[in-house]
């Protein structure tokens, strides 16, 4: 694609915008920021509300959890498919091209899946089908979503901390409205809404100005593209590090403890108190989000490790028979580590690596994350069955303080320096 192409679609119209992203003790809420951050509210709501309006659906119309399984595993594999192809697509075709065009192909998937259910019922094979597809689109839009945020935000931690906070709230707020909706109206409107969702989401990011950007390098090839990416990946320590314990951590710890740690609860208090503990982790949420918001470490990822600390606690909890002010307690420390974590990563990485290769690089992130989360929902149960739940939430916890331990070890994480104020990026000591 050429320069002229791009500037096309991305031209500026009054200063607005991206050309300022960075400056130091800039305003967050721009022009462009309010609009980014409604989008990232539409889809986040919407994406809260797809696990319960799925499984009723799935259920009512007769399939069985064996069904929920197939839809919900369809739109994952699909995901962590297709998410590498994303970021290249991203960087040839700009995030925001690719990210209106996945909005609208779920706007017209989620749509076509609540006429479905109003009409009657929709096939299983149908169902797995259009969540397939609506997988495939989350591919697309997914690598943009750290290639957009330097260039909508004056302040690229303080945007991430809010977007952030709003993850947090949908999350609360989003299966809590789709239960309700369900419960009275059945599937068909809730998918409704979750279509229109996107319909907001893509006319949010429609509306962004943004300055034009150089055309990619003239004569290169998809292929070369995807390799560039992985070579630039693999050339930061920091960044394979991170991913590289992530692997054992999302799986051992997040993929594990999160079905484990929910059968434990409702089997000791009901699935009420599984609602409250999670509320309380939505909260804890908030407060993550609202700290990493104000904290500038001068070494964010030795700094982040903290975060991984307190998500451990999540197993840890769940392990010891808790009551429900302890369970609050663990789980909403658990939310508040995660969100720590989630936004001082997200800034090093979006202030770190150039932005011509931004998207690419994060999409091997992505992949690497819902592979071993994904793995890890998937031997939870035989695990399980082997060890006990119990012995196995608290083998979780371990294997936690563990591969923090080892991350805060290692040199390329433990001495990464923040990037300076302005976009400057330091070296590694």
């Amino acid at each position: 694609m050429s320069a002229t192409d791009t500037s096309a679609d991305e031209a500026s119209s009054t200063g607005t915008g991206a050309e300022d992203a960075g400056a130091p003790g800039a305003a967050l809420w721009s022009a462009n920021f309010r609009r980014y951050f409604g989008a990232r509210t539409g889809s986040l709501l919407g994406d809260a509300m797809l696990p319960v309006a799925l499984s009723v659906g799935v259920l009512d119309s007769g399939y069985g959890t064996a069904g929920v399984g197939y839809a919900l595993g369809a739109w994952m594999a699909a995901l962590a498919m297709g998410v590498l192809f994303g970021g290249v697509l991203a960087d040839r075709f700009t995030p925001r091209r690719m990210m209106v065009l996945a909005d609208l192909v779920r706007l017209g998937i989620q749509g076509a899946l609540a006429v479905a259910f109003a009409l009657g019922t929709p096939s299983l094979a149908a169902i797995v089908a259009l969540q397939f597809a609506s997988g495939l689109a989350t591919a697309l839009f997914q690598p943009g979503v750290a290639g957009l945020v330097p260039q909508v935000a004056q302040d690229v931690q303080r945007a991430n901390g809010a977007l952030r906070i709003a993850e947090s709230l949908a999350g609360v707020a989003g299966p809590a409205l789709a239960g309700v909706l369900v419960s009275f109206s059945g599937p068909a409107v809730v998918f409704a809404i979750y279509a229109t969702t996107y319909g907001i989401s893509a006319a949010c990011l429609f509306a962004l100005r943004l300055p034009p950007r150089a055309g990619e390098p003239a004569g290169e090839s998809f292929l070369r593209q995807l390799v560039e990416g992985w070579q630039e990946f693999r050339a930061r320590s920091w960044l394979w590090g991170v991913i590289s314990v992530f692997l054992l951590y999302g799986c051992f710890v997040a993929g594990l403890s999160l079905p484990v740690g929910t059968d434990l609860v409702v089997a000791a208090h009901g699935s009420t108190v599984l609602g409250t503990g999670l509320a309380a982790m939505g909260v804890g949420g908030l407060v993550g989000g609202a700290v990493a918001m104000r904290l500038r470490p001068a070494r964010p990822l030795a700094f982040g490790t903290i975060g991984w600390v307190l998500f451990a606690l999540y197993p840890l909890t769940a392990a010891v028979r808790p009551d429900v002010v302890v369970l609050c307690v663990g789980w909403g420390l658990a939310g508040a580590g995660l969100a720590l974590w989630s936004v001082l990563w997200a800034t090093t990485v979006q202030t770190q690596i150039p932005g011509d290769l931004l998207n690419r690089v994060y999409a091997y992130d992505v992949a690497g994350s819902l592979l071993s989360m994904a793995l890890g929902r998937a031997l939870a149960g035989p695990i399980a069955r082997l060890t006990g739940e119990r012995t196995l939430m608290f083998a979780s916890f371990g294997v936690g303080l563990a591969c923090s331990a080892v991350l805060l070890a290692a040199p390329a994480v433990r001495r990464l320096r923040a990037a300076e104020p302005g976009g400057g990026r330091p070296d590694e000591d």
